[in-house]
């Protein structure tokens, strides 16, 4: 289940708009239950098994019990909420509401900010360490960037950059393009040049907007500019996805160099699922392969085929949220969020399908199947499936030898379970998982910095941590 504050999922629904007037009630322990285990099953994919999530949110259709009643029942498809109607009864919707009620104002009077304690030391299965609380004051930190100098670039989902400095202020860019900061859109990723030292060049991913016909309408695109003390300059989008659509989630959006120097970007499938990931005629729902300048490769796997778009090089893919190119190899790997199960970990490769939705180990939001396939021919196979899904966001494989026992291996980020996730890699196979800081927040980026230090950032409230080895 999905809130339009967050939307993650897609809708199905096409019912009316009356609901039943919900009642405001206590639950009882048998009631409790089974509020708890509707939650856990159909919401806390997206949203995290916890409440903590809901505390302080803008409610874009208000927070009243009508209000969630009417949310839960019909959805919301632009925002990517499906209706459940036809999965529960009116009493079971109520019993919802009742709990996420209840909850939500017992959070608030705990407090939603998890504990972590200065001082605090946490085991990994090969060593000890300690979290660094880095910055602080941000609310959605999307992603991370360090510059030659040692200051830290930040982008807030909500359109703005920040440069985090060595003297640890918090200073805005200027510059930045006009983002649609609705659902999950606003400013994304940011990745800079692979000769930023001497160009000052970066990008950055966002969902773009424009007004037309009445309808505000939005799609994911990539800006190239340069970096200039604290303004941006001789900005240019340099990647506009079409079309642009009025949902508000999938919008993928994250960036990576490789070793052929080109800039790879990832697109959701805006919501678009029987229609856009297996459609080589929309740039939704596909990995992109682009020059600097936003120009085509000439190797492209579909630069010559017609009605495809050129940019294309991987296509049948859901919202890839992490991105990084394997050091060793050179390859890029990938993850991606699946539906209700099934988020995925994938190495990309030329002209490939990775099969969304026509192949799929998740289930819809809403309880109904997708696929009855996991496996086709024709598609390539993830190299690692989470089921029940953890919302991955974020990725860096650990570099260097300040981390005994992780070189090599796959940091990724939970949204829903609220954890590190370390994945241990053994050539192109995953071998293994450790889950590290639970309950640390919804993590959204993790980073392997100049320093030799890996970074963290968590949201609401966002705060980005540096993991320090402790030395025994």
């Amino acid at each position: 289940m999905l809130f339009t504050f967050t939307s993650c999922t897609r809708s199905t629904s096409t019912a009316g708009n009356d609901a039943a007037a919900p009642q405001e009630q206590a639950l009882s322990e048998a009631d409790l239950d089974k509020a708890r285990t509707n939650y856990v099953n159909y919401c806390g994919g997206c949203h995290g098994r916890e409440l903590q999530t809901f505390v302080n949110r803008k409610w874009l259709h208000g927070a009243s019990a009508k209000d969630l009643f009417k949310s839960i029942k019909f959805g919301h498809p632009q925002e990517g909420m499906p209706a459940y109607d036809t999965t529960f009864t009116d009493q079971e919707i109520n019993l919802l509401v009742a709990y996420l009620r209840n909850g939500i104002n017992s959070q608030k009077s705990l407090g939603n900010t998890p504990d972590l304690s200065k001082g605090a030391v946490y085991q990994s299965e090969e060593f000890r360490f300690r979290l660094d609380t880095v910055v602080t004051g941000l609310e959605v930190p999307w992603a991370m960037a360090f510059l030659p100098n040692g200051d830290m670039l930040i982008t807030e989902r909500s359109g703005t950059l920040y440069r985090f400095t060595q003297a640890k202020q918090l200073q805005k860019v200027a510059g930045t393009p006009e983002v649609l900061a609705q659902g999950q859109g606003g400013l994304l990723d940011i990745q800079l040049h692979p000769d930023f030292s001497k160009n000052q060049t970066l990008f950055l991913s966002y969902s773009a907007v424009k007004r037309e016909g009445g309808q505000t309408l939005s799609t994911t695109a990539v800006m190239r500019a340069r970096l200039q003390g604290n303004t941006l300059q001789d900005q240019k989008v340099i990647f506009e996805a079409q079309p642009y659509d009025r949902t508000r989630h999938h919008y993928g959006s994250r960036l990576a160099f490789g070793r052929d120097g080109f800039l790879y970007l990832t697109m959701g499938d805006r919501g678009g699922t029987k229609t856009n990931p297996q459609n080589l005629s929309v740039h939704a729902g596909k990995t992109h392969r682009i020059k600097e300048d936003g120009s085509i490769p000439a190797d492209n796997p579909f630069v010559d085929q017609k009605d495809a778009m050129p940019s294309i090089f991987t296509y049948g893919n859901r919202n890839a949220q992490g991105m990084a190119r394997n050091p060793e190899t050179g390859e890029i790997w990938l993850h991606e969020h699946g539906p209700k199960g099934g988020d995925e970990v994938n190495i990309i490769r030329k002209g490939a399908n990775y099969g969304w939705a026509e192949v799929t180990y998740g289930i819809n939001y809403n309880g109904f199947k997708i696929s009855d396939l996991q496996q086709k021919a024709g598609v390539t196979d993830p190299i690692k499936v989470w089921v029940p899904s953890i919302a991955p966001s974020g990725m860096a494989f650990v570099t260097g030898n300040r981390y005994k026992g992780w070189k090599g291996d796959l940091l990724v980020g939970s949204l829903s379970f609220r954890f590190l996730s370390r994945l241990k890699v053994n050539g192109n196979n995953i071998e293994g998982e450790e889950r590290l800081l639970q309950d640390i927040g919804r993590v959204r980026d993790v980073r392997m910095a100049p320093d030799g230090y890996v970074y963290v950032a968590v949201e609401s409230p966002g705060r980005i941590f540096r993991l320090v080895p402790v030395q025994e």
